[in-house]
């Protein structure tokens, strides 16, 4: 058909590196007045600043400090990410699951890449990779390894699959070595890949 052979003309004068090839969309939908540069700009500002994984980091933290608020984030997630002011796209429905020596977790989309965009911001590409996405159902010790994780054999790992409608927050171990640190030096143990179960807070580099 006519109009099919016109969208495969257009498809095949997009550039093929990803930058690129969303810039140029990024054209074509301003010219049609389909969306708004400023609208644009404002959104990546927001991820990019505002929103990141030093939100989560801040939660954690808050958690390992102060037992009371950890139960309610644990037991009522939406509740208290809502109060904060942290909910909203992305996040519309989140769950905090708690690493234990008995259990580790580790979070995963097997669909597509759904994330919790408002505690840890935009997600990392091996996070979207194929790869990731089936081998951390089937194998998952031995993604974890390639991660530089030795889970020991008597703790088991529960895979959790995010979706559309639900996504999870991994609520990892404090360290020995960080107690008696208070809320903002706790923070900077916790790493992105702790939160999704690939990694295990790290002592902050030295300056």
């Amino acid at each position: 058909m006519p109009h099919d052979n016109h969208d495969e003309d257009a498809h095949s004068l997009l550039p093929s590196e990803p930058a690129l090839r969303v810039k140029a969309l990024e054209t074509i939908l301003v010219q049609k007045g389909l969306i708004d540069p400023a609208a644009v700009d404002a959104i990546i500002d927001r991820y990019e600043h505002h929103i990141g994984p030093q939100i989560g980091a801040g939660l954690i933290a808050r958690a390992w400090s102060d037992p009371a608020f950890k139960a309610q984030l644990v037991n009522n997630t939406d509740g208290i990410l809502s109060d904060l002011g942290f909910g909203g796209r992305q996040g519309e429905h989140i769950v905090v699951v708690e690493n234990t020596p008995d259990c580790h977790n580790l979070v995963v989309c097997t669909l597509c890449s759904c994330y919790p965009w408002p505690v840890l911001g935009v997600p990392p590409a091996w996070y979207k990779s194929d790869a990731y996405r089936s081998r951390a159902v089937r194998e998952p010790r031995q993604v974890l390894a390639e991660f530089g994780m030795i889970i020991p054999p008597e703790q088991k790992i529960r895979v959790w699959d995010s979706t559309a409608e639900i996504r999870y927050l991994v609520l990892p171990m404090q360290p020995a070595q960080s107690h008696g640190l208070d809320k903002s030096e706790l923070a900077l143990w916790v790493n992105r890949n702790a939160m999704i179960g690939t990694g295990l807070p790290q002592p902050p580099a030295k300056t």
